[in-house]
């Protein structure tokens, strides 16, 4: 008998957002003064809309660095960690016939570029923690490799995602596209999969996560980042990719609506290196969407933009400039729990 598989758009309620805290043996080893007070004002913001868990290495420094919050909404889970993008290596929350499970898919340092043995262990573990409800199951989904940051779902059956990301080597190369597909729609419950063959941010070390491209914020509604400067290295590749999306249709047939984001005004690195700064990469929460800004004056047309697309939400921005000197921004840092999958949470 076939199972009715739902994988929850971000909009949907949740109950908590992981993060996973930087510490000084990750590679933010450098850059601690400025990406702690980051990570601060997100938890600050998460915990105005629900609570959060953060997965560290020294809960002691962790509590002293939140500083003043309501540490009831805190769960602190002590772990090993090679990095801090709970995006990839925490679980996706699907529901199985109205079950709540955490699928625990293999997470191999974006196609073994980077240490992840820690980090591949982290979604078992917090499992075991005890932090989730009673009625929630865990599925070790291994040898599948897959990144939450690869995989976009608008709650109702369509997953968006990007060629180049699922397909790439050192993933799950010895599988077809649309062996890929299929596993896709059975895990996810994907009815269909729209692939982006086109779109790229330099400096991004992901190979093409869909969340620093194109993100749902609605069923019928797809936000975008538009390259708009003939001269810049993105122009053509993004151009092609918006080509692509105005040719997508919803499921009943019907043009997304779709809304182009700016793209960031370059910044580089020490070495001269272009950073992928994106305003794509945006968290939605209960009651807020929090979105990555860079001291720029496109920050305010991005968010009067989402504040359009997100009427029923006060969207707000946080500096991320610390977060892309490591080659991610704030979707990447963060990783939803819909409602019904924490235990003791206390509901208006």
């Amino acid at each position: 008998m076939e199972k009715n598989v739902i994988w929850p758009a971000e909009w949907a309620p949740q109950d908590a957002v992981q993060l996973t805290w930087p510490h000084d043996k990750t590679d933010w080893a450098s850059y601690m003064l400025e990406v702690v007070p980051c990570y601060v004002a997100m938890a600050k913001t998460i915990l105005r809309n629900e609570y959060l868990v953060v997965v560290c290495q020294d809960e002691a420094k962790a509590r002293w660095q939140l500083g003043e919050v309501d540490f009831n909404r805190v769960k602190f889970v002590w772990m090993k960690t090679n990095d801090t993008w709970a995006r990839d290596h925490a679980p996706l929350s699907v529901r199985v016939d109205g079950k709540p499970m955490l699928l625990d898919f293999v997470f191999n340092g974006w196609g073994m570029k980077y240490a992840a043995n820690h980090d591949n262990l982290i979604s078992r573990k917090l499992y075991q923690s005890g932090y989730f409800a009673d009625e929630v199951e865990y599925v070790n989904k291994a040898p599948f490799v897959l990144e939450g940051g690869s995989v976009e779902s608008d709650g109702e059956g369509t997953i968006l995602t990007t060629e180049s990301c699922l397909l790439s080597p050192n993933r799950n190369d010895h599988l077809t596209k649309d062996e890929i597909e299929a596993y896709l729609k059975e895990n996810l419950g994907a009815k269909r999969v729209l692939w982006l063959t086109h779109g790229y941010l330099a400096g991004d070390d992901t190979d093409g996560h869909v969340d620093m491209l194109a993100r749902f914020t609605s069923p019928d509604t797809i936000v975008y980042v538009k390259c708009e400067n003939q001269e810049d290295e993105h122009f053509e590749e993004l151009s092609k990719m918006e080509e692509e999306l105005r040719s997508f249709r919803q499921a009943n047939g019907e043009p997304y609506r779709l809304i182009g984001l700016p793209m960031a005004d370059a910044i580089y690195d020490e070495n001269k290196r272009r950073l992928p700064a994106s305003y794509a990469n945006f968290l939605i929460l209960n009651h807020t969407v929090l979105v990555p800004t860079y001291l720029a004056e496109k920050d305010k047309l991005v968010l009067d933009l989402l504040r359009a697309a997100f009427p029923d939400r006060e969207v707000v921005g946080l500096n991320c400039l610390p977060l892309i000197k490591q080659h991610g921004s704030l979707h990447c840092a963060t990783m939803q729990y819909p409602e019904g999958f924490v235990k003791g949470i206390k509901r208006p």
